[in-house]
């Protein structure tokens, strides 16, 4: 690219200033000093690729059971925490006071003391000895102050709560007391378990995120980032708004690599938000769309945010079934931003960049997407069945062979890419004038995309656990790494062999270093928030939230998850996304599906998770706090707070498709096949870009007021027609509970009967369910209760749970003992409720009539006034 000097250095410097003190800390050592702490973090990248690595079971050492990990993840992230952050802003940031290293290595000896004394505290199990409280006690301490500094004081006085609940429950007022807890079952619980600090989160950070991270890292300092925003500009920034569009594109292609918006903003936003400036849209707008796209970029698989992972454990799903559930809504959300900014583009009249691609008719340009895609697909599916193929008859093989493969093709694409110009490495202080070529710039970097290749193949073909997969990615990046310089300069002609590998070592290096600093935050914030679930595990707290949050909604799901939305939302602006989704997932997550339930709707719990992981995300844009909105704001020069509206604004979308797929399930492909999957695809991003022209009250024109209540309506239909279709034929036929077995020996394969029971919970409180019981084997209706393993009795009217077989699928499903059938629903036959969407593009038509109308006249009128 063509550059010329800017004047914006310091608001950039300012950004990445930001960035480096919120991910790795605000201290800037040197010396001594500054290489132990390079030297810690790039042993702590090994240790991690080791215990995820297949090695120690293959060399028969150096295998730790998951606890002893967490115990040294943690020691390795708190050492590095006070090493990094100073303890006040007076603190010195260039020297590690005295106090600082004698709290780092208690911290340090405090986590490493389950794993030190493994053998011992497993002989004596919930009875702890003083040396263990003492330990227990000052891990604890310790872990609040590290959790201030790196993450500011609001999860620390999250967790300071709970813990102050746990031992003040006899003295709460009403329904929030409860019998309390003794200060030695606190510590043990919190410190020498698996059920507080030393729990399932900061388990998934041990084992998953770790490596996902790291893997951000590496590819982030090959030069895939630079890459990415180089390929967005060369295809993008020639449209109309098109540095915006090419940050939408880049951001959401860095969002691949890295879980962090904070990093995403500032690592794209430093080259497009001066761009966009240039095209005309203001520093607030500039900063907002960054923002909006960077924090999207947590939504967007194969590597989410770190809150992705805990999914795994907490909903109990592989992680590709996340992703899966976690693909459609991300597309849709970033393919709204991308026409939102057009559409902004458009109220101002905005032009795009000087392209340096030769001119092309539109046919060709079709032409040559279409060959590309239908390209793709066939080495995708030449790949994928040959390697089906070839599995069975390599054998044992067949790993050694796929490696040589991918290294003949690695070094085949690198060799390629050497017939053209290497990339400009641009820096903050330079503004973009003349855009790169398209074609160029895309083949100069294809190798980047194999470790991605890698990482999709062996989560969605090979179904290896999320922590394997990224092993081997990163394996693979690791590689690249060291030799990607000596390899494209001898293709080039211009080998130096000791200099290139020197840097290629080098880059390497760094790599493991930033991958480990970068996870200091994400570590500790998994660890308190441990204290948090620990304290709700052994309070029962969770249960009376659970009344609250009830009450205060009054039973209506919608409020429920408005009040769910509100509270992830407040708790996001001091708590990072991953703590915001551990406390509100374990808090909230279970009542949402109990209260869908009660009312009838079968919430899946895949749904609620992600509902909470979207709001938790949302906090990062969220005025008065999002940190992502500061750093835009840094690099534009705008106001933070009025950044940060704007990008609210422009996230509305993100925020309408929680509340979307509760009630659409359908949008995160549960149960729907291919073909289907499509339809849903096209339609809900057509009604996306609908409901995105009326928030943003622009659609082909200006809208007027009644045109942007018919958008809203036309995106409303479209993405939930069953709305509409339940008001015209109710979706189900209520029988007396007396013929429960009439019902079910009518029903089809594959349709479910409704049922709603009322009883008892498990705790003697009054509860109701509605339960959905499907079809199985049998002749009759009561030849399939009993395969079902259910017995019911008739009371007078009254129909009840006689008998419920052990084990069974009825008592899977909620059925009990002396439980009262209240009523019984027979599925209706209905017509489709896709055949509601007709009347609303109908409507979406006629809006488009008149407004290309409008358009059409007001041209004339301004043509026929130049004339005059």
């Amino acid at each position: 690219m063509n550059t010329t000097p800017s004047s914006t250095e310091r608001p950039e410097v300012d950004a990445r200033e930001l960035a480096a003190v919120a991910d790795t800390g605000g201290r800037k050592l040197q010396g001594a000093t500054g290489r132990l702490l390079l030297i810690v973090a790039f042993a702590w990248s090994l240790f991690q690729l080791w215990i995820t690595s297949p090695l120690p079971y293959s060399l028969g050492f150096g295998v730790f059971s998951a606890t002893e990990a967490r115990s040294i993840h943690l020691g390795f992230a708190l050492f590095i925490a006070f090493l990094s952050w100073p303890a006040l802003k007076r603190s010195p940031k260039d020297r590690v006071p005295a106090t600082d290293w004698i709290m780092a290595a208690v911290a340090a000896f405090c986590a490493l003391y389950i794993y030190l004394f493994y053998a011992q505290l497993s002989n004596r199990p919930g009875n702890p000895i003083t040396q263990d409280v003492i330990v227990g006690v000052m891990g604890l301490i310790l872990l609040l102050e590290g959790t201030r500094r790196a993450l500011g004081p609001p999860l620390m006085i999250v967790a300071l709560v709970f813990l102050g609940y746990s031992l003040a429950g006899p003295y709460m007022p009403g329904m929030l007391a409860h019998r309390g807890v003794s200060f030695e079952a606190l510590i043990n619980h919190q410190w020498l378990t698996t059920q507080g600090v030393f729990g399932i989160a900061l388990g998934v950070s041990t084992s998953f995120v770790f490596l996902f991270v790291l893997f951000g890292a590496l590819l982030d300092k090959a030069g895939a980032g630079n890459y990415f925003i180089k390929v967005a500009f060369s295809m993008l920034g020639h449209y109309r708004g098109g540095p915006a569009k090419a940050a939408v594109v880049a951001s959401g292609l860095t969002g691949l690599i890295s879980g962090s918006s904070i990093a995403n903003t500032v690592t794209t936003g430093t080259f497009t938000i001066p761009m966009m400036k240039r095209v005309g849209f203001s520093p607030t707008k500039a900063g907002a769309v960054e923002v909006a796209s960077s924090v999207n970029g947590q939504i967007m698989p194969p590597v989410m945010g770190a809150a992705a992972f805990l999914m795994v454990e907490y909903v109990g799903i592989p992680y590709v079934e996340v992703i899966k559930h976690a693909f459609l809504p991300a597309m849709i959300s970033y393919i709204a931003l991308f026409y939102i900014v057009h559409l902004e583009a458009m109220k101002a009249g905005m032009q795009g960049l000087k392209s340096a691609n030769p001119p092309k008719p539109w046919l060709f340009k079709l032409l040559g997407f279409a060959t590309g895609l239908v390209g793709l697909m066939a080495l995708s599916a030449a790949v994928y069945y040959g390697l089906g193929w070839l599995k069975p008859v390599l054998g044992e093989s067949t790993p050694w062979v796929v490696s040589i493969a991918l290294v003949v093709i690695y070094v085949g694409l690198l060799k390629l890419g050497a017939r053209y110009p290497e990339l400009e490495h641009d820096t903050p202080d330079t503004d973009i004038t003349t855009l790169p070529q398209t074609r160029p710039t895309v083949m100069v970097g294809l190798h980047y995309l194999l470790p991605v290749v890698v990482l999709v193949w062996c989560l969605m073909v090979e179904r290896l656990s999320p922590g394997l997969s990224a092993f081997w990615a990163t394996v693979l990046m690791m590689v690249i790494m060291v030799t990607q310089r000596p390899l494209s300069a001898l293709f080039r002609g211009r080998l130096i062999l000791g200099e290139n590998l020197r840097e290629g070592v080098h880059d390497l290096w760094n790599g493991l270093i930033d991958g480990a600093r970068n996870m200091v935050g994400i570590g500790i914030a998994t660890a308190t928030a441990g204290i948090i679930v620990g304290a709700v595990s052994q309070t029962g707290v969770g249960l009376v939230l659970a009344d609250l949050v009830e009450h205060l909604s009054m039973g209506s799901l919608f409020l429920m998850l408005l009040l769910t939305a509100v509270l992830s939302l407040i708790l996001g602006m001091g708590l990072p996304t991953t703590a915001n989704y551990i406390v509100v997932s374990a808090l909230l997550a279970p009542v949402i599906v109990q209260l869908g339930q009660q009312q009838g709707l079968i919430v899946p719990l895949i749904a609620v998770h992600l509902f909470v992981f979207y709001f938790g995300i949302m906090a990062d844009v969220t005025p008065p706090v999002g940190l992502a909105s500061f750093a835009a704001a840094a690099i534009s020069g705008a106001d933070p707070i009025r950044t940060g509206f704007q990008a609210f604004w422009y996230s509305l979308r993100t925020a309408a498709l929680p509340f979307l797929f509760i009630f659409n399930t359908d949008l995160l492909l549960i149960n729907v096949d291919l073909w289907h999957g499509i339809v849903i695809f096209v339609v809900a991003t057509v009604a996306m870009l609908v409901f995105a022209a009326a928030t943003q009250g622009w659609f082909i024109v200006r809208n007027r007021w009644h045109e942007t209540i018919l958008l809203l309506l036309v995106a409303f239909t479209l993405f939930r027609p069953g709305f509409w279709q339940d008001m015209i034929v109710p979706p189900f036929e209520e029988m007396p509970p007396a013929q429960f077995a009439k019902a079910y020996g009518e029903l089809e394969t594959g349709q479910t009967l409704r049922v709603a029971v009322e009883g008892l919970d498990d705790y003697g409180a009054p509860m109701r369910l509605v339960i959905e019981v499907p079809v199985v084997e049998g002749d009759s209706g009561q030849a399939r209760l009993d395969n079902l393993g259910l017995s019911l009795r008739q009371d007078g009217d009254t129909t009840l749970v006689d008998m419920v077989g052990w084990g069974s699928q009825a008592s899977e499903l909620g059925l009990d003992m002396d439980q009262t059938i209240v009523s019984v629903e027979l599925p209706r036959e209905r017509f489709a409720k896709e055949w509601l969407w007709i009347p609303a593009l109908l409507i979406l038509a006629l809006i488009v009539y008149f407004q290309r109308r409008r358009r059409s006249n007001h041209t004339e009128s301004r043509t026929a006034q130049a004339t005059s």
